[in-house]
């Protein structure tokens, strides 16, 4: 069952931009931190962004710090991922899902219950 849905990926050259965005599916997001992972083919999903409720905190992987930001409009009920200076490593599933945890987000992915089925996003010239 989807519960989220990604848009926005696709493919994209070496430093460009790309922004996905996230929207939940039969429930509302207010109350739940959102992450965004990464998975590429062999390799265990890795969080790389999270943001708390109502936009109070987000937490980044270190490898994406100053690259990613993450952002959230609870009225629109949609989680953005702004990418910049895409690298060749960004390449990969990108999903994101949400959970009821806290204090703060987390990016391990068993802490989170609802997933969206993910989009890819390619890094290539």
């Amino acid at each position: 069952q989807v519960q989220l849905v990604e848009s926005g990926g696709g493919l994209v050259q070496p430093g460009g931009s790309l922004k996905l965005a996230c929207v939940p599916t039969g429930f509302y997001l207010d109350t739940f931190v959102v992450g965004w992972f990464r998975q590429v083919p062999g390799k265990e999903r890795e969080g790389v962004a999270c943001i708390n409720p109502r936009g109070h905190g987000t937490k980044y992987r270190d490898s994406v710090k100053g690259r990613f930001t993450l952002s959230r409009d609870d009225d629109a009920q949609t989680v953005w991922l702004q990418i910049e200076n895409v690298q060749s490593e960004d390449t990969g599933v990108y999903y994101c899902a949400a959970a009821q945890v806290g204090p703060g987000c987390t990016l391990f992915p068993i802490e989170y219950s609802r997933w969206g089925p993910g989009i890819q996003v390619t890094v290539s010239s």
